[in-house]
């Protein structure tokens, strides 16, 4: 099996960096508006999920060290 030929170490990165660049051509980039919609609901879900943790944690609390 013969090895394929590399190229020098300068090469491979510059290869790599302009297929890199050449697949980011391809992403489609989120609007302001959706951006915008994705992040408040990231922020909603964390905080909904945030008060349900704490609740369980209160409610655990309360029958671990006061029930038992």
């Amino acid at each position: 099996m013969a090895k394929a030929k590399k190229g020098s170490f300068f090469e491979r990165v510059k290869n790599y960096l302009a297929s890199v660049w050449r697949e980011l051509k391809k992403v489609t980039w989120p609007t302001k508006k959706e951006l915008i919609n994705y992040t408040l609901l990231v922020i909603a879900m964390t905080l909904i999920i945030a008060v349900f943790i704490g609740l369980a944690d209160i409610l655990f609390n309360f029958l671990f060290f006061r029930v038992l």
